[in-house]
């Protein structure tokens, strides 16, 4: 079953929990993907977060919106991210120390154990496109 839908938030943390609902019922469609749902859901999130936390760090008033694209075809289920923030600067991200216990900061980190690619690309009319690429 080919899966693909797409839809615009606001660049806000207030958008999360309809990013979530968003990604679980798109996801839901397939149940090839139903058992990770959750994991799946979290990268997602911490993803859309990431977006809002530092491409947008210093502009957390803004009306741009993020696009989030999921698609599933061919065993494989690509999320793709899109945004006007600040141009991400790959060789900057990072995760902190798994031994520094504290709240924060491992977004990237599960996002990485969860998904199986991760990668930034071209994308005309967007400063930043992330995909995160799942096999099944």
């Amino acid at each position: 079953m080919d899966i693909s839908e797409t839809k615009d938030f606001p660049v806000s943390s207030k958008s999360l929990r309809e990013i979530r609902e968003f990604s679980r019922e798109v996801i839901s469609k397939s149940s090839i993907l139903e058992e990770g749902k959750d994991e799946l859901v979290l990268a997602i999130a911490e993803a859309a977060q990431n977006i809002v936390k530092h491409a947008y760090k210093d502009n957390q008033d803004t009306t741009d919106k993020m696009q989030i694209k999921i698609s599933f075809n061919s065993n494989k289920l690509e999320i793709g991210f899109f945004d006007k923030g600040k141009p991400v600067i790959e060789e900057n991200i990072k995760h902190r120390s798994l031994d520094d216990i504290k709240p924060g900061g491992l977004g990237t980190y599960f996002i990485q154990q969860i998904m199986d690619e991760v990668v930034f690309k071209e994308s005309t009319g967007w400063h930043n496109n992330l995909v995160l690429t799942k096999k099944y």
